[in-house]
């Protein structure tokens, strides 16, 4: 059961945390939730797709694998192999305070440590040490891209960028993957947009994300020739 509390510098001056990618954690996952503003980082590694939610709204994920609970970027030393992390799960055992003006910690978490291994929170005499200034910045990024979801994908859909479509993917070992109700940025469309809807769209940042995301698809051969290294025979 997860115990998020308050972080101080006082109470937890000597908690550190293990910093570890693997299925234990929730990372044996092959997509993960994306946030606008990290298409720029992201599409350098990962196919950017979209799904709908069951209230009609509409998310990014980043594609880690072609099977289901396989992370392609995972390795057995507890590393992810990619030059981005997606921020929800580079945030470890911790969690915004609803206040925003904190941060919680998952003290049940068993990455959590008080044995003086893993990466300490303070500094000696109390200062914000390196990794918890990074956990901040983590956290602000799931914070903003949380506020900038709901109006960048109204937008693209006004603008009639999002084509609902399924990927056949050939794994070249005589097997096929199905990515299924999936949404893609229409690049046809992208390519006739009137000078009214571009200028709308750039203002906002739309129209970046929009060809960070097109873009992201040229990873699907690259996803699944990680997919041929790791199960070579």
């Amino acid at each position: 059961m997860p115990n998020p509390v308050l972080l101080n510098n006082v109470d937890h001056h000597d908690l550190t945390v293990t910093v570890v990618h693997d299925a234990a954690h929730g990372d044996a996952v092959n997509q993960v939730l994306l946030f606008p503003n990290e298409f720029e980082a992201a599409q350098r590694d990962y196919p950017i797709l979209f799904r709908r939610d069951d209230r009609g709204g509409i998310y990014a994920v980043a594609l880690l694998g072609l099977d289901p609970d396989d992370n392609l970027f995972l390795g057995s030393d507890g590393g992810w192999s990619a030059s981005y992390i997606p921020a929800v799960r580079q945030r470890g055992p911790f969690v915004a305070d609803p206040s925003g003006t904190g941060v919680r910690i998952d003290l049940d978490d068993p990455r959590v440590r008080r044995d003086g291994s893993g990466e300490s929170l303070y500094l000696r005499h109390g200062g914000t040490a390196p990794y918890l200034a990074h956990v901040e910045a983590v956290l602000g990024v799931i914070r903003e891209g949380q506020a900038i979801n709901a109006p960048l994908f109204a937008a693209w859909e006004a603008a009639g960028l999002l084509r609902p479509t399924a990927i056949d993917v050939d794994l070249g070992d005589g097997q096929t993957c199905a990515i299924a109700e999936i949404l893609v940025v229409a690049d046809d469309r992208l390519d006739t947009l009137d000078a009214e809807t571009l200028a709308t769209l750039h203002r906002s940042g739309a129209l970046r994300a929009a060809f960070m995301a097109s873009a992201s698809l040229d990873n699907i051969p690259r996803l699944i020739e990680r997919r041929q290294r790791r199960y070579a025979a």
